[in-house]
């Protein structure tokens, strides 16, 4: 993944695949076929299609736990994402080659993604960070501390927060 494919986008996904994607996760962790934890998404597939659109083939994408859509949609192949979610690695796909990582620690991308926007800015090249959090994440003094840091820098970063009530499986009101 070189600058010369930086103009490209990354997804032809559609919210119809993403959503079947979700349901052979869900059969396969009704069968017991899964091996760890996962964390479903549901519901804001238009919107991360939106927002990928945007996202060109060499930028860095964090994410949380909850993060099936955002590999798909950045580009890592179907199949690997799928044997990573069968081999219990759901809550920390990753992959080095697609500039993909995420965390099952809530806001543990964060300090990261502004690492790796800091160094973006200071070797002057033309990718961006796209770093997406949970609404409970957001709420977080570490969210707040490298928001600041990144505006006052001016850092090629975009934080994306989703939000969708719920911390993990709990409103996250009543998580407050």
């Amino acid at each position: 993944l070189g600058a010369e494919c930086d103009e490209d986008t990354v997804s032809a996904w559609t919210s119809e695949g993403l959503r079947d994607f979700e349901e052979r996760v869900q059969e396969a962790i009704e069968a017991g076929r899964v091996n760890g934890p996962c964390h479903l998404a549901g519901g804001n597939e238009n919107e991360l299609i939106r927002i990928f659109a945007d996202v060109r083939l060499g930028d860095w994408c964090f994410a949380t736990y909850r993060s099936h859509y955002h590999a798909l949609l950045h580009g890592l192949p179907e199949q690997y994402v799928w044997e990573e979610i069968l081999a219990g690695r759901s809550m920390s796909l990753h992959s080095p080659m697609h500039r993909f990582y995420t965390s099952a620690i809530v806001g543990g991308c964060l300090p990261i993604a502004v690492g790796v926007a800091a160094a973006l800015k200071r070797q002057q090249r033309p990718e961006r960070v796209w770093c997406f959090i949970g609404d409970m994440a957001a709420s977080a003094g570490a969210f707040h501390d490298c928001e600041k840091y990144a505006r006052r820098n001016n850092l090629p970063i975009t934080f994306v927060v989703e939000d969708n009530g719920v911390s993990t499986y709990t409103p996250t009101d009543d998580a407050w």
